[in-house]
């Protein structure tokens, strides 16, 4: 399985951005998706994830409200909409896929993540 995120970039504090992920290698639809982000010198933390079919969806406190996440199983692809951004929300933006899991953790692939830096 493969993951390639993209969409990253500079924005201003209460912009908007969109990442998208493509899997490939193996049927997207088999998989529960996830993104995560990793602000500087923190640790990895979960923002959203999202189940196979795309009907149940979960995130984190700081997001909810303002992020979404979505999939296009015919397109093998993973979004995450992300509006009214913040300061706080800047790092590098992971997605994963899980294969047995919907959950916020235990996810088995990894994509190489894209920078979201906002600025104040």
């Amino acid at each position: 399985v493969q993951l390639q995120a993209s969409g990253g970039g500079l924005v201003q504090a209460g912009d908007s951005l969109r990442l998208s992920c493509v899997l490939s290698g193996r049927t997207f639809s088999s998989y529960a998706m996830g993104w995560f982000r990793q602000a500087p010198g923190k640790e990895r933390e979960f923002v959203a994830a999202i189940s196979w079919s795309g009907s149940n969806t979960y995130y984190a406190d700081s997001v909810k409200g303002r992020f979404t996440i979505s999939r296009d199983n015919a397109k093998n692809t993973l979004y995450l909409q992300m509006n009214s951004l913040k300061s706080e929300d800047t790092g590098v933006y992971y997605c994963a896929a899980n294969r047995h899991t919907f959950a916020t953790s235990g996810y088995d692939y990894w994509g190489q993540g894209t920078l979201v830096t906002v600025s104040s």
